[in-house]
């Protein structure tokens, strides 16, 4: 945001760029630190597609040019390789390599800008995961007999992925259904207007951590997405995506 970067985080940030370009090719346990076997999870290598591709954006601010080409090439690289292993022959990204199961996480495809919103991918994707992955139209994070997570029973609809499908909605241009989706999920609020880590979608019961940090963040990005997109459309008549921060 100050196009400028302290020395002092310089070396930090490359230190973080260079762990990325360590790992990228492994398999991990994903956003959700699941319990069961290492898989190559679609969204770690998104994630670290985006620290190679603003960390190449930093370098140029830095005036370390070698260190931008290079990281961007591995950005580049990164993507090829989720578009080559993490979509299904839907042209929906998957939450792993070689098989078709859905994951949240991947909302994250366009929230980071990982792929363009008009992208077909991308559209297919936010759909797929809001008429497939959702209970009461709240959204899971993944499906539980799909996903090997060593653990037992279900769980309840995870409160930040739709917020993050409020925002994807937007994206692709279903103003009014992500509108719908807000407001849904406005009304579940406690009294406090505090959210839990997940809700039970038949009754808006809070679950889990309470009140869980970065669900709210998500929601004010949510609401922020709507309020832009509304606001556009007034003024215009053409909806564009707006361009709020993940």
């Amino acid at each position: 945001s100050r196009e400028q970067i302290p020395e002092m985080l310089w070396p930090v940030l490359k230190n973080q760029v260079e762990e990325a370009v360590k790992h990228w090719k492994e398999p991990d346990r994903g956003i959700w630190e699941v319990r069961g076997e290492p898989q190559h999870f679609t969204s770690s290598k998104i994630m670290c597609w985006v620290a190679l591709d603003r960390g190449s954006k930093l370098a140029e601010l830095q005036g370390e040019k070698s260190y931008a080409q290079q990281w961007r090439a591995i950005a580049d690289e990164i993507k090829e390789d989720v578009l080559t292993h993490g979509v299904d022959k839907r042209g929906v990204l998957t939450q792993r390599y070689g098989d078709d199961a859905l994951d949240a996480s991947l909302l994250l495809a366009i929230l980071t800008r990982f792929l363009p919103a008009d992208d077909p991918r991308v559209r297919a994707t936010v759909l797929a995961i809001a008429e497939e992955l959702t209970e009461e139209g709240l959204v899971l994070r993944y499906r539980t007999e799909e996903t090997d997570d060593g653990l037992a029973g279900e769980e309840g609809t995870f409160t930040i992925c739709s917020f993050w499908l409020v925002s994807a909605l937007v994206e692709i241009g279903e103003v009014h259904r992500a509108r719908h989706l807000c407001e849904k999920l406005l009304s579940f609020a406690s009294p406090l207007h505090l959210y839990a880590e997940e809700i039970e979608p038949r009754t808006g019961r809070h679950l889990g951590n309470f009140p869980q940090a970065f669900t709210h963040l998500a929601l004010i990005n949510a609401v922020v997405h709507v309020i832009r997109a509304e606001e556009e459309a007034d003024s215009s008549g053409v909806f564009q995506p707006a361009n709020a921060p993940m």
